[in-house]
């Protein structure tokens, strides 16, 4: 299970709130979380009712503890980013990630965006309802492609690995992008590598995936051979892009991002080929 994922054992579910449910309590615009205590978070009884900025919402069960989640009226004197949070409560911060995202559900679909009447948060699932019209809006997943591109076989493998405006100074990491409508995952490997790096590939391998509450992707990540074509990188979107042998990798993605432990595969895997398999 990557970083992020929600923990395996979580029960997701919306449900009656009590006292006994403990509190994800996030700043006003949702980037911050206050940390859990040696106990875990506090419970909802525990929080003062004026500091939330709306009634907490019910997220789910975990290990035969039910939890809510709410926006604080005011900044978080100690919050943390959910990058923070996952490097000092890995578990956690996939439930707080989870937490985010129903979060933002429930704020940015107040109203139908049909008819622009308020909505209805249904009880059974997590979806909110236009009573008007009868439109039911569920929380928005974008799925977006991450593609390690590799040439030559056994110790000798090279990855094609680029670097964009937003990345940190010398960071490398694999081509990424969302899928389009009515595009398979597969479709959206092959354009996304051709129009950032100007290359071709062939085959993309699905081999793994990773929830990214930032604020909400899902990460799915390919491997896929190189064909041809000469390095072009698309301006605005790649400054700079190389390729790489195992023995000899750039700064890459931190330890919880998916694209860092798809290159760390793909670099185990050439270490176990036999040139010519």
């Amino acid at each position: 299970m990557l970083p992020f994922s929600r923990p395996d054992t979580f029960q997701a579910g919306p449900g009656p709130l009590t006292p006994e449910h403990r509190l994800l309590l996030f700043s006003p615009d949702g980037r911050t979380v206050q940390a859990p205590g040696p106990d875990g978070w506090p419970r909802l009884d525990e929080v003062p009712t004026e500091t939330l900025h709306e009634p907490a919402v019910s997220l789910g069960c975990w290990q035969g503890q039910s939890y809510a989640a709410a926006r604080s009226r005011t900044d978080l004197a100690a919050g943390l980013s959910l990058r923070q949070l996952i490097t000092t409560h890995e578990v956690e911060a996939g439930l707080a990630g989870y937490a985010a995202q129903v979060l933002d559900f429930h704020s940015t679909h107040r109203f139908c965006g049909r008819c622009a009447t308020s909505t209805d948060a249904l009880g059974h699932e997590l979806a909110r309802r236009c009573p008007a019209c009868g439109l039911t809006v569920y929380p928005r997943v974008a799925p977006a492609v991450m593609v390690l591109i590799w040439r030559r076989q056994g110790a000798g493998r090279e990855f094609l690995l680029a670097r964009g405006p937003r990345h940190a100074p010398g960071l490398f990491s694999v081509v990424a992008g969302f899928t389009e409508p009515s595009e398979t995952l597969e479709a959206c490997c092959h354009r996304e590598v051709l129009e950032e790096l100007g290359v071709t590939i062939r085959s993309p391998e699905y081999v793994m995936s990773q929830p990214w509450p930032l604020p909400h992707s899902l990460m799915v990540a390919f491997s896929a051979e190189y064909v041809g074509g000469e390095i072009v990188p698309q301006p605005g979107e790649i400054e700079e892009a190389r390729w790489f042998s195992a023995q000899d990798l750039p700064q890459i993605p931190a330890p919880y991002s998916c694209a860092y432990h798809l290159i760390h595969q793909g670099v185990a895997e050439s270490v176990t080929l036999r040139p010519g398999l």
